[in-house]
């Protein structure tokens, strides 16, 4: 009988902890992510900026051989100095050897294709200008790639 008497009440869960403000847990992984955002950017931006020095540099050197011959000889010595960094062996190689490292892995451009003019095309009195121009855009791709240290 007294049960009845007593005012009760229906029992009242508490409020949903509410989204704001967030708990260390998600701060610290909003950290590392941006973090980790912010290094990756960073690096692609280098990365990208290295390689604009590097065209630079060989399209600098490119232009200012005049002539076919000199041109041919000034993309040869650029591929050098580049092979050099992606291996030391690699500036003693002449001939059909030295083509041959120039294609790397993926093709035969330079041994079978344009690029053979790099053998015999310094010593030419006369050499196509198309052709030259195909070695180039053929050896400047190359270039990037035995700066980036790519066999």
């Amino acid at each position: 009988m007294m049960a009845a008497k007593l005012p009760l009440r229906d029992v009242h869960l508490p409020a949903a902890p509410s989204w704001w403000p967030l708990p260390p847990g998600w701060w610290m992984v909003i950290g590392v992510v941006l973090v980790v955002t912010v290094v990756v950017a960073g690096l692609l931006w280098l990365r990208r900026r290295r390689r604009r020095r590097w065209l630079a540099l060989f399209d600098g050197q490119v232009a200012a051989a005049l002539e076919g011959p000199v041109r041919l000889a000034a993309i040869s010595d650029l591929l050098r100095r580049a092979a050099r960094r992606a291996d030391t062996r690699a500036a003693q190689l002449q001939g059909e050897a030295w083509l041959r490292f120039l294609d790397g892995r993926q093709g035969r451009e330079f041994s079978d294709g344009e690029g053979r003019l790099l053998l015999e095309g310094a010593y030419r009195p006369q050499v196509d200008v198309q052709g030259v121009e195909q070695v180039r855009a053929l050896a400047r791709a190359r270039f990037l790639e035995l700066m980036e240290g790519k066999r």
